[in-house]
């Protein structure tokens, strides 16, 4: 990891809301993100869980998107148009045919590409609407940074960074939905992917409420070595930045106002 301690990386987490399977509408509020995130220089921004459409699990099989989705269009646009690598969570096909559909993030890239990442370690509750995904670690070169996606209960199972590590990745970015109950926990076992792994570690947590859960906001970025650059003080609406630079980390958060989302 060491070659790339000198190597400009600026990314962000958008601590975002989502009006329940509203996809349209929350592709308008993503897009306000990606604005927030031009003026701060960001070059790999990274979204919740089911960002698209709230997580709302038994929504799952109405709101299957694919890579040439009309709703991922405006995304994909931003992402050629920034120079951007945009990860956005949305139900997706599953890895297996007739299968229940996959919790995906998707993965937009600059050059007009869009990848697929499926959830790969489930929740209890959530078997009866999602299959898992097949795949230990998926990396992708995001800003030059080999970037592994982790999507929520994936960050409970240490085995998922230790193969994100193995597989070479840099940065480790986790879309979620966790409340104030499972923030503690939860958060220190990134602190201690950043620590023992030496990557990079960024956490997309929601802002406000959805299925029936309080996110606890809280959405941070861990620097190679375990210390915490930037979190969010609480769950409002903003981007959590961090950059890398030659005098090392840092970072900082910026309110995001949606009410100029529909703007």
């Amino acid at each position: 990891m060491n070659s790339h301690l000198s190597t400009p990386l600026r990314i962000a987490a958008a601590q975002s809301p989502s009006v329940p399977g509203d996809v349209a509408r929350n592709v308008v509020t993503h897009l306000a993100f990606v604005r927030a995130a031009v003026l701060q220089g960001v070059q790999v921004l990274v979204f919740p869980e089911l960002s698209l459409t709230g997580y709302e699990p038994a929504a799952l099989a109405a709101n299957v998107l694919h890579a040439d989705h009309g709703a991922l269009a405006p995304l994909r646009q931003a992402a050629r148009d920034h120079g951007m690598a945009i990860v956005v969570g949305g139900p997706a096909a599953p890895a297996v045919d007739g299968a229940l559909p996959a919790i995906g993030a998707w993965v937009l890239a600059p050059d007009g590409s869009a990848a697929l990442y499926r959830k790969r370690h489930l929740h209890a509750s959530e078997e009866t609407f999602a299959s898992a995904g097949t795949e230990d670690a998926q990396v992708h070169l995001l800003a030059g940074e080999p970037t592994a996606i982790a999507v929520c209960a994936d960050i409970t199972h240490p085995e998922h960074a230790q193969a994100a590590h193995s597989a070479g990745a840099a940065l480790y970015a986790a879309g979620a939905v966790i409340s104030a109950r499972g923030y503690g926990p939860e958060s220190e076992l990134l602190h201690g992917y950043a620590r023992d792994h030496g990557m990079a570690v960024l956490l997309a947590n929601f802002s406000g409420s959805t299925g029936g859960y309080v996110s606890a906001g809280r959405s941070a970025v861990w620097e190679p070595g375990g210390r915490c650059v930037v979190a969010a003080p609480g769950d409002a609406p903003c981007l959590v930045w961090a950059a890398r630079g030659d005098m090392g980390w840092s970072g900082g958060v910026f309110d995001v106002d949606l009410h100029l989302a529909a703007a």
